[in-house]
């Protein structure tokens, strides 16, 4: 019996090591879309920024597409984890500056690298069949979980008419904003679009 001990040792640190691997090619396939776009986000070139072999990259993934959506997958749920945490620490319930962090912090989902490399793959998705589907099937999961965030974050009954429309358009906007940041540095005008919007959403909650 005690002879088996020793024998479960070496599994451990080699499924860390895998995890470990994994993990390094998701965030660098996210900052090389992010980057690069599409068409300049190979592989090969994920595997060299996350310090890996292209071999190793296709143990994980067998394909371009899974690597992808598997990064963008896994950094938007990072993220949004991330935002969630953000309730620990906010002010006191039905104040217009509790709103105005929690509608910021919604705001920083669709900005930065990971909302740049979800565009590019959005886009790269537009014109290639194979990877259509199954980004359609992540938008549409990322979409659900952002909105569930908002709803717990805000406290919001969308049971209220109303208020379910209002907290998808605050998504919509949060998008919009996006856009507008990846050419120029749009964060004057945000600020004073997120305080409106903070205000919107807390006259609408506090009914």
């Amino acid at each position: 019996m005690g002879a088996l001990t020793p024998a479960r040792g070496p599994k451990q640190p080699q499924q860390e090591r895998s995890r470990a691997t994994r993990l390094k090619l998701l965030e660098a396939a996210v900052s090389c879309l992010a980057e690069r776009g599409w068409s300049g986000s190979t592989v090969s070139v994920v595997a060299e920024r996350a310090g890996v072999s292209r071999g190793a990259a296709q143990h994980h993934f067998r394909t371009r597409e899974d690597l992808f959506t598997a990064a963008v997958e896994h950094v938007a749920e990072k993220r949004q984890g991330a935002v969630k945490a953000v309730a620990h620490n906010l002010p006191p319930a039905g104040s217009v500056a509790r709103t105005w962090i929690i509608v910021e912090e919604l705001v920083g989902l669709y900005t930065g690298p990971l909302f740049r490399a979800a565009l590019h793959l959005w886009v790269a998705a537009s014109d290639e069949d194979q990877l259509r589907d199954r980004v359609t099937a992540l938008e549409a999961r990322v979409g659900r979980e952002a909105h569930r965030t908002a709803v717990t974050l805000l406290d919001a009954d969308e049971a209220v008419p109303g208020v379910r429309e209002t907290v998808q358009g605050l998504l919509d906007m949060a998008r919009g904003l996006g856009l507008a940041n990846l050419l120029t540095d749009d964060s004057a005008r945000r600020d004073r679009v997120v305080e409106q919007w903070a205000k919107i959403i807390d006259g609408l909650l506090s009914k």
